[in-house]
């Protein structure tokens, strides 16, 4: 991208905010209030790595740097990995049979007895348009117009998934 298009990018980012920040007034629940202000705190993230990506241009340009353009390259790359998570995250450790929520602690999702071993990972899934209610197409545009991922998963029990006729 070029010094204009990430400028751009931070005005549309800018311009999201004050969106979500307008649309935030007609929550009606505490679950809507709260994907509103994560939705915000990942914005103003975003708009925070254009304006250090935008200041190393400017330094670059001034000084032609080359450790400024090592710094560049490095915030470019990482911006270019960035995502917003409105609500749960899964990371896993497929070697270790581990998984955690939300940068929280490590759960084993190994279990053995006599009957085996059985590896029970939980899964996310994707709000349906009822929850994200009026935030589902402000989401969908800043993805669309950004080309920022923006989830908005719940964490589901993976038994649950599995064998949804029992529950």
């Amino acid at each position: 991208m070029t010094c204009d298009q990430h400028l751009m990018l931070y005005a549309r980012l800018a311009g999201f905010r004050l969106v979500v920040l307008a649309n935030r007034f007609g929550c009606e629940s505490n679950f809507s209030e709260c994907l509103h202000d994560r939705l915000l705190e990942g914005l103003d993230a975003a708009i925070d790595r254009i304006q250090m990506i935008i200041e190393l241009e400017r330094r670059l340009f001034d000084d032609n740097d080359e450790f400024t353009a090592y710094q560049l390259a490095s915030e470019i790359e990482i911006f270019g990995c960035f995502t917003i998570d409105l609500l749960d995250e899964i990371d896993f450790d497929y070697d270790t049979y581990e998984y955690r929520f939300n940068d929280g602690e490590w759960i084993m999702a190994l279990t053995a007895d006599d009957s085996g071993v059985d590896i029970d990972y939980p899964s996310l899934v994707a709000l349906t348009e009822d929850e994200l209610g009026s935030l589902g197409s402000i989401i969908d545009d800043i993805v669309r117009e950004t080309g920022i991922p923006v989830h908005a998963n719940r964490i589901v029990d993976a038994q649950d998934i599995r064998q949804p006729q029992e529950r």
